[in-house]
């Protein structure tokens, strides 16, 4: 029987999605607190749009949610046209959002209580590996429930890990990302850097993509570094920020020391406070230039 499908945020992670659920043969009916975004999405990939998200969910046995915060994730979840509103009893609701471990075992509550179950199902990877189907999922909750989403994560992810009980896919989201970001903020030092000292950008990137600090991320955001102001946002400096005080909030939490954590969110918010909160997270090099 073929899954049926709802995806609940259209934002550049959210409508890449889309687009690979769809090719892999799955209908899908989308919602997005603008709907006009929901419609440029229905109409490139040949999906439904639905006015609310209970209605987008309604019969659904897959939903996808892509949202920026927990404030966002909050207000979708809940009230008379929320996500739990409409939830179908046995549905997996699979949360590829960034947020805190916390926000997830309290949304978790809710669906459990509407018969169906929630998945913290974070993503590793930005809007070119979603579409080219090389995600990396981390999946906290019941496995039973990942097992029944998994052709419909497998369409955009080429590594599904269950990290544990509820939260636990989240958690390792934000330690994960502690890390991209701080490659972020290290490649732009370093970038601007090589250029201060007389060398051609694009020479010392290459040197850099070619090094022992050649990740994925050097790689796939190269057109970024090099052509900043120029290339489309991926993900906005204001979301590292984001991510950075939900990774600080959980390090207290479980007490860990991040004093590089510390660092790279004071970085970040000076950046952010220069205005670029709405640029790529690239334009950390823009404000080190300045």
């Amino acid at each position: 029987m073929t899954l049926r499908v709802a995806v609940v945020g259209t934002g550049r992670m959210g409508s890449a999605m889309v687009g690979r659920v769809t090719g892999g043969g799955f209908p899908v009916v989308v919602h997005n607190r603008s709907r006009d975004k929901a419609e440029v999405v229905a109409e490139r990939h040949g999906c439904e749009v639905a006015d609310t998200a209970r209605d987008a969910v309604a019969g659904a046995d897959v939903v996808l949610v892509s949202l920026p915060d927990d404030a966002a994730a909050h207000a979708a979840y809940g009230g008379d046209a929320g996500i739990v509103a409409g939830l179908a009893r046995g549905a997996v609701v699979t949360d590829t959002s960034t947020i805190a471990p916390a926000t997830v075992r309290r949304l978790a509550t809710d669906v459990a209580h509407a018969g169906a179950t929630l998945l913290d199902t974070p993503v590793s990877g930005s809007v070119s590996t979603v579409e080219a189907g090389q995600l990396t999922v981390m999946a906290g909750g019941d496995p039973s429930a990942l097992d029944r989403a998994r052709p419909v994560l497998e369409t955009m992810a080429s590594s599904i890990v269950h990290c544990g009980p509820q939260g636990s896919g989240a958690a390792l989201k934000l330690a994960v990302n502690t890390i991209v970001h701080a490659l972020d903020i290290a490649l732009s030092e370093a970038l601007v850097l090589a250029e201060k000292a007389g060398l051609d950008r694009e020479t010392a990137y290459d040197v850099f993509a070619h090094s022992a600090v050649g990740a994925p991320f050097v790689h796939y955001k190269r057109a970024a570094f090099l052509s900043p102001g120029v290339t489309p946002v991926a993900f906005a400096l204001d979301l590292v920020a984001k991510d950075l005080e939900l990774a600080a909030a959980l390090a207290s939490e479980v007490g860990a020391r991040t004093p590089q954590l510390e660092r790279n969110r004071e970085v970040v918010a000076d950046a952010v406070s220069t205005g670029l909160g709405g640029a790529d997270l690239s334009a950390v090099a823009e404000y080190l230039r300045r």
